[in-house]
């Protein structure tokens, strides 16, 4: 028979520290420091392609609805 495999234990979980609002903040902001931002450049080309990729896909679909509804429109003889 095939001797069932063992699980590890699991470590004991350390309880977080509670900490004042001021140290809070103090490390909220260090973690903000941390982050990379993006430049106003690449900001504004990625919204510029959002944007044209919002048109493109409204453009294709209003031609699908549309299509579709000239089948139907066929189909029942309207």
């Amino acid at each position: 028979m095939a001797e069932k495999p063992t699980k590890a234990p699991k470590p004991p979980q350390e309880k977080k520290k509670r900490v004042g609002p001021l140290t809070f903040f103090a490390q909220v902001r260090a973690e903000g420091n941390k982050v990379t931002w993006t430049t106003r450049q690449e900001t504004i080309q990625a919204t510029i392609f959002v944007v044209i990729m919002a048109i493109v896909m409204a453009i294709f679909l209003f031609a699908a609805d549309y299509l579709i509804m000239l089948l139907v429109n066929f189909i029942r003889g309207a």
